[in-house]
């Protein structure tokens, strides 16, 4: 289960960027997945409910996924085109040659926090 180390580094990366911030607590976290990390969803966060307890800044943060669908360029013909994890070919030419433009990625999109500074204001930030 990879998602428990992958959700480690994200909590480790939230918490110090928090604490940076001078934040109180952490609201939410939004990831950006591409499909081909292979990412299960239940796990990923069944990890993050499982972590996020460890420290009092992400206790009851919540996870937002975007998952992002592959795309890939042709590179016989130059076909930019969306696919799955398995059919890699292009579909304008049937050429294996391609190269992977999105699909791949593991990124901390956005982190709201709540800070001290604010306390009459509920908005996230």
């Amino acid at each position: 289960m990879h998602e428990l180390g992958l959700m480690s580094g994200v909590v480790d990366t939230v918490v110090a960027s928090a604490r940076h911030a001078g934040a109180d607590r952490v609201i939410s976290v939004r990831l950006r997945i591409g499909d081909m990390t292979e990412v299960m969803d239940e796990a990923l966060h069944f990890a993050w409910e499982v972590l996020r307890d460890e420290d009092p800044l992400t206790k009851d943060a919540e996870l937002e996924v975007d998952y992002v669908r592959p795309r890939s360029l042709c590179l016989a013909c130059g076909n930019e085109f969306e696919h799955d994890r398995f059919h890699l070919r292009c579909p304008d030419c049937g050429s294996a040659e391609t190269s992977l433009l999105s699909g791949r990625e593991l990124d901390i999109v956005g982190i709201d926090i709540e800070t001290p500074d604010d306390p009459e204001d509920d908005t996230p930030r």
